[in-house]
């Protein structure tokens, strides 16, 4: 069973040699991912991706979810990464970790209010050695820990889906129209 409520990550194959994210609107994916947190420590390249069977390197992932704030203030993220990678939340960039480089974290600030927000993380890898993908979270006067779709949904969640565009009413937990 898929659960709706995380991230989906359309896989893409890319050209050997890519240096960095391919552009996604020229390519077709060659299938899909879903998973709830992007927490994939480094590990040698043939250990592989999860969920990415038919590659080990030359490939990149789209993945994209919404997610929910009860608690509105400055977010901290990180983002951990063999090769690059980019952070948008609302469809702006927060973290770009893109390139050919070794395992890279890197950090970024956004100021979130209340309700639903639409969330990317664009994952690459390159030539070969290392694999790794991870993304954190640090809500306001907390410490960073594992970003988890789980941990950011409405208290109404029983209609919650990734890929609805209909976001709950904050005031009265329904659907706007």
């Amino acid at each position: 069973m898929v659960d709706t409520t995380g991230l989906e990550g359309k896989i893409y194959y890319i050209k050997r040699d890519s240096q960095g994210l391919p552009d996604f609107g020229r390519l077709k994916p060659k299938g899909s991912i879903y998973t709830p947190e992007l927490n994939v420590p480094l590990q040698h390249w043939r250990a592989g991706f999860p969920g990415v069977t038919r590659r080990f390197e030359w490939f990149a992932i789209d993945y994209r979810g919404r997610f929910w704030i009860d608690q509105p203030g400055n977010y901290r993220f990180a983002l951990t990464s063999d090769d690059g990678s980019k952070l948008y939340i609302d469809d702006q960039v927060v973290i770009d970790n893109d390139g050919v480089h070794p395992n890279e974290r890197r950090d970024g600030r956004v100021a979130l209010t209340v309700g639903a927000h639409r969330l990317r993380v664009s994952y690459f890898q390159g030539p070969r050695d290392g694999v790794a993908l991870i993304l954190e979270v640090a809500r306001p006067g907390d410490g960073y820990r594992v970003f988890s779709t789980k941990d950011f949904r409405p208290a109404n969640a029983e209609d919650w889906k990734s890929n609805d565009a209909q976001a709950p009413d904050p005031s009265s937990g329904k659907r706007k129209k």
